[in-house]
């Protein structure tokens, strides 16, 4: 196959690009709520609304609401469904907008509680890069 020709009806086209953070949250950067964006360390939590709702909604809020059966910090989530940290935020601040999640926001001490700042920090260094690589795997 030469440069610039495409693969031919029997040749695999190859594996599709990952999507783009900002196709998932249709470009937006905040949520739908009126409130500033959500800190890292913010719990959430399902609701029984966004329970009962689950299978209703689409992909990565699906994904959300799902693990969000136990709480988890916004980082965590992050982490564990290898999704942007700002889409996990934009996308937990609509679905909090719709009574599917519920929000609880540490107290000063709890942010500034070492082994809760330990856990985002683990939690973040978990979440993959727009490559797909893990930021401590160099």
């Amino acid at each position: 196959m030469g440069e610039g020709s495409s693969p031919g009806p029997s040749e695999p086209a190859g594996r599709a690009p990952a999507i783009r953070p900002f196709l998932l949250t249709a470009g937006r950067v905040a949520g739908g709520g009126a409130g500033p964006p959500l800190p890292v360390e913010t719990q959430v939590v399902a609701t029984s609304s966004g329970l009962r709702v689950l299978r209703s909604l689409a992909f990565e809020q699906h994904d959300i609401v799902a693990a969000c059966r136990r709480p988890q910090s916004v980082a965590e989530l992050a982490a564990r469904l290898r999704l942007h940290l700002n889409v996990v935020r934009v996308l937990a601040e609509d679905l909090c907008a719709a009574g599917h999640l519920a929000v609880h926001v540490p107290d000063a001490r709890t942010a500034q509680d070492i082994s809760v700042l330990r856990r985002v920090i683990d939690g973040l260094r978990t979440v993959p890069d727009s490559r797909d690589t893990l930021r401590d795997s160099g």
